[in-house]
């Protein structure tokens, strides 16, 4: 069950006018019937699509820790990632895949995609996203090593630019067992790219 929204009425208010603002000057009439709620509308949704800088990642993850001895790979693969371009505000979106190695603690199986949304909803780069989800698994289990593969598309590239509509960006980051040892590496690779289920 996703976490419900809540949207600030003045902040909703005042991108309400900045968005009316915006459709004037693109060579809209903000107060046609299409587009009489619009800038509401795209209010809420930035809020929406931005709602992770309210969320605090270290403590989504706290929140369920449990000491386990199990010291086998744990992956949670094919998560939805939605997210907004830094660079021209269009969406990328994609699947992430994160792994660890448990070091006498193991983490609750839906906190690791509740810290992919916590980053994603945010105005972010691909590399970056990839990095942070690393590091906040790192941070707060100290386990013996951290995998994370994002596979996106990009509206910047597809939509404008230089309009390639089947590119697909895949980027990595990996920490201790994954990082030293290649065997382990590669288990996680062969892992996220076979159909188990």
């Amino acid at each position: 069950m996703r976490e419900e929204i809540i949207y600030c009425d003045e902040i909703t208010e005042t991108l309400s006018e900045n968005f009316k603002v915006v459709l004037e000057q693109i060579g809209e009439d903000p107060n046609r019937e299409g587009l009489v709620k619009t800038p509401e509308r795209m209010a809420k949704a930035m809020q929406y699509l931005t709602h992770g800088y309210d969320l605090e990642p270290d403590d989504i993850v706290k929140q369920a820790i449990f000491h386990e001895e199990y010291s086998e790979m744990v992956i949670v693969k094919d998560i939805e990632v939605y997210s907004m371009c830094e660079h021209h505000m269009l969406p990328f979106f994609g699947k992430a895949h994160v792994a660890y190695i448990p070091n006498g603690k193991i983490v609750g199986l839906s906190k690791i995609p509740r810290v992919v949304d916590a980053y994603s909803r945010r105005l972010q780069v691909q590399e970056r996203l990839t990095l942070e989800i690393r590091d906040c698994i790192q941070r707060t289990l100290s386990p013996k090593g951290v995998a994370v593969v994002i596979e996106a598309s990009h509206m910047c590239m597809q939509m404008r630019g230089v309009q390639k509509q089947n590119s697909v960006t895949t980027s990595s980051a990996f920490t201790g067992l994954f990082m030293k040892n290649e065997s382990t590496r590669k288990e996680f690779i062969n892992l996220i790219q076979a159909k188990l289920h």
